[in-house]
């Protein structure tokens, strides 16, 4: 089996409202669907969703980069041989982890089609409860937020992920707020998007939470400043995530050797796909480190390539990839039971395609063959 054909899709996939984060405020997110084609007929799907301010890459580079550079790397070779894909593309190109990513899934997908078998298979099996999603919080008013929280436990949501880091100094009356609203009938986790920058905001920020019961505390500083744990470790309780710090082995290495956080949050966006994902958790997990497998917002096709990794490691506790809850229309249909993910038992990645709707969300796209 061999990858003979690729086509690229350019998309801007609608949100129910808009999402905003520390470092930005997103209307629609665009993706960039893969599908790759063997000369045995089959069909794979990866994706990409690029974010300058985590994986260094915006979409038209990340279009350019496998365009260019990536899909000529890979054509003619057999999706199955994914430590050759990747080293082809390591060698073709540095980092570009979420246009790797799009390459490695949709391999992934091909692979598990061709033995037929869903892709937590050909990973090693599925613990036997399904995932979880947490409802993933904007950066809003908090009387907002306090109503969302109502109705978040209202619709099933066990959990809320509460994006903070905004500038206006109101991050505490947020949380009070939906504590308030909600008592303890859901756990509470924050997430600051390197949004306090520096360790001693963050450790003032930290300690003013923690009467709110907050399950842990994510990325509070920049990526940058991987000592910076170390400090807020020693002046905290709560667990600590590092998420944008991490994205490949030697990074988690140093957070390892300090010993300066509790979890990490690995995202295929990030670090290159399953593939790379997966031996960063078992890296995380000979560490005694648990993991989280959190989103980009992609849509169902990189999400359920999340999920199968989530299913097969057990590492990985927590998972986040919430896109699909947060669109619209998209052209996947990964399966959704608050707040429970219903992953298929189908071959691959088990996502159906719908290709009206790809086209009606697609900018632009391009073809690359042998």
């Amino acid at each position: 089996m061999k990858i003979t054909k690729a086509s690229i899709s350019l998309l801007e996939v609608p949100l129910k409202e808009p999402f905003v984060v520390s470092y930005d405020t997103y209307a629609t997110m665009p993706s960039i669907v893969l599908t790759l084609e063997t000369d045995d007929g089959l069909v794979g799907f990866g994706e990409s969703v690029p974010d300058a301010h985590v994986t260094g890459e915006t979409p038209g580079g990340a279009v350019e980069a496998l365009r260019t550079l990536l899909l000529p790397a890979v054509l003619g070779l057999d999706p199955r041989d994914i430590t050759a894909i990747h080293q082809r593309m390591d060698a073709a190109l540095k980092g570009n982890g979420s246009a790797k990513a799009a390459v490695d899934i949709a391999c992934w997908d091909l692979a598990g089609k061709a033995a037929d078998r869903p892709v937590y298979a050909l990973l090693g099996g599925r613990k036997p409860e399904n995932p979880t999603i947490a409802r993933v919080m904007s950066i809003l008013a908090p009387d907002t937020l306090a109503a969302q929280a109502v109705e978040a436990r209202d619709e099933g949501f066990r959990h809320l992920k509460m994006k903070l880091g905004g500038r206006d100094g109101l991050d505490v009356e947020r949380v009070r707020a939906v504590r308030a609203a909600i008592g303890h009938d859901l756990a509470i986790r924050v997430d600051a998007n390197q949004g306090w920058g520096d360790p001693a905001t963050a450790i003032a920020m930290i300690r003013e939470l923690e009467p709110f019961g907050i399950d842990w505390v994510e990325q509070p500083i920049r990526a940058d400043d991987v000592d910076g744990f170390e400090l807020i470790r020693a002046q905290v309780g709560v667990r600590l995530m590092a998420d944008e710090a991490v994205v490949a082995q030697a990074d988690l290495a140093r957070f390892v050797k300090a010993r300066s956080v509790d979890m990490v949050n690995l995202k295929l966006q990030k670090s290159g796909g399953i593939t790379p994902c997966h031996r960063l958790a078992t890296q995380a997990e000979l560490a005694g480190f648990s993991v989280q497998v959190g989103s980009m917002l992609e849509t169902s096709i990189a999400s359920a390539a999340g999920y199968h990794l989530a299913l097969a490691h057990p590492a990985i506790v927590s998972t986040e990839l919430s896109g699909p809850v947060k669109f619209t229309r998209e052209p996947g249909n990964l399966e959704f039971r608050i707040p429970e993910v219903l992953v298929s038992d189908r071959p691959g990645l088990g996502v159906d395609v719908d290709p009206d709707v790809l086209e009606d969300l697609t900018t632009d796209r391009w073809e690359v063959s042998a």
